[in-house]
């Protein structure tokens, strides 16, 4: 009988069981399929779904003369009567009754030069004028004396109460008075024009305006000499710079390609950057017969139909050149949106509306049609987003993202 040595008896532990961590692999496996079934079955309900890619459009305001606009071009507004006024003398200037933005009528003083001389020159010539005339009086009252005497002579010489030298003495003082009433005409004459021409003179100092029009700036100051030319030191030609404000037109270059689109009063619209919420009513009224070879353009002159206040000359503008007058109801701007963002859902027009990541559906009623621009009279604003050509699935609260251009 063989001994057993129990002590060299131990427990191979590498025969251990993999019995628990078999039930827990089995465990996660069967949360992970639960977990797929369960998004499997929310994706098909639709309760969720990943991002769709969608290209978003403005909703903006526009104008429906941009539905029959031939030709857009820019260009600035220009006064076509504009004059910087100066004097024709060289003096100090002593008054200036005007500043900027003042409105000035044809003749109205503007400022005023020193002119102590030409006034005393003035003075001068009129108290020789009156001299002059006081002359004439005494030579008429000699002329009258001279002619009564002799016609009284001729009576007396017939019954021999004077002598014939006596009466030739008469003739003779006629003819001399004659004479000189002649010289004081002729010196009243050349005393007037002497008159004209101190007044002349003193009016060169006064400044006036030639037109009736709007000063634009103000080039001197009191105390400032004035001359024709400017050429001395410190001196000033141009008091003020004035623009007849009603002569106001855009000056645009148009290509020499697009010319003939272009004809005499045909109707435009313009729109001044300063004031882009406003249009005004134009029409072609200068088609200038020479173009520019280093822009290959020629200048349009664009008149306004009616004069505003707040259109100033240099500001910058662009002309909308249309093919027939705009009417009285296509003045306001209308808000609209690309007709293809639009689309019909239970017999009611409705856009999605971009709010954040995810899209708002939104019904909308429409008005008129301008091209591939639909007027949106509610539901939606200028400046919203929405979603162009949105497919049949989208619907409110869908997840989007924003496609790249």
């Amino acid at each position: 009988m063989v001994e057993t040595d129990l002590s060299k008896l131990k427990i191979d532990k590498s025969m251990k069981t993999d019995e628990p961590i078999l039930r827990s692999k089995i465990k996660y496996f069967i949360v992970a399929f639960i977990v797929i079934i369960i998004t499997g079955l929310l994706y098909m309900a639709g309760i969720i779904a990943p991002a769709v890619s969608v290209e978003v459009v403005n909703v903006s305001q526009i104008y429906p003369s941009q539905t029959f606009t031939l030709l857009n071009a820019s260009g600035y507004v220009a006064a076509q009567r504009k004059a910087a006024v100066a004097s024709k003398i060289t003096g100090r200037l002593v008054s200036l009754s005007v500043s900027e933005g003042s409105r000035v009528k044809e003749g109205h003083v503007i400022a005023r030069l020193e002119n102590e001389e030409a006034e005393a020159a003035r003075e001068q010539a009129m108290a020789n004028l009156n001299v002059a005339r006081a002359s004439l009086e005494q030579a008429k009252a000699d002329l009258k004396d001279a002619t009564v005497t002799v016609e009284r002579n001729k009576r007396l010489i017939t019954n021999g109460s004077i002598s014939r030298v006596e009466f030739d003495n008469s003739e003779i003082r006629l003819k001399k008075a004659k004479a000189v009433v002649a010289s004081a005409e002729a010196a009243i004459k050349a005393n007037s024009a002497a008159l004209r021409g101190a007044t002349v003179a003193a009016e060169y100092a006064l400044i006036r305006a030639p037109f009736d029009a709007v000063v634009l700036t103000k080039n001197a100051d009191i105390g400032d000499i004035v001359t024709p030319l400017g050429a001395a030191a410190n001196a000033k030609a141009a008091v003020v710079t004035i623009a007849d404000m009603s002569s106001l037109e855009v000056e645009a270059d148009v290509s020499e390609s697009n010319l003939s689109q272009i004809k005499l009063d045909q109707p435009c619209q313009i729109q001044l950057d300063a004031l882009p919420e406003s249009r005004f009513s134009g029409f072609v009224k200068t088609i200038v017969p020479t173009a520019d070879r280093t822009k290959a353009s020629v200048m349009v002159k664009v008149g306004f139909k009616d004069n505003d206040p707040r259109i100033l000359p240099e500001m910058s503008a662009k002309v909308a050149f249309l093919s027939r007058p705009v009417k009285k109801e296509e003045m306001k701007p209308r808000t609209a949106l690309n007709r293809s963002a639009v689309i019909n859902r239970n017999k009611k027009n409705v856009a999605f509306l971009v709010k954040g990541d995810e899209v708002v559906e939104t019904v909308v009623d429409m008005g008129e049609q301008f091209g591939d621009m639909i007027e949106i009279v509610s539901g939606l604003k200028p400046g919203d987003r929405v979603v162009i050509k949105p497919i049949e699935k989208m619907k409110n609260g869908t997840k989007i993202k924003i496609a790249e251009k």
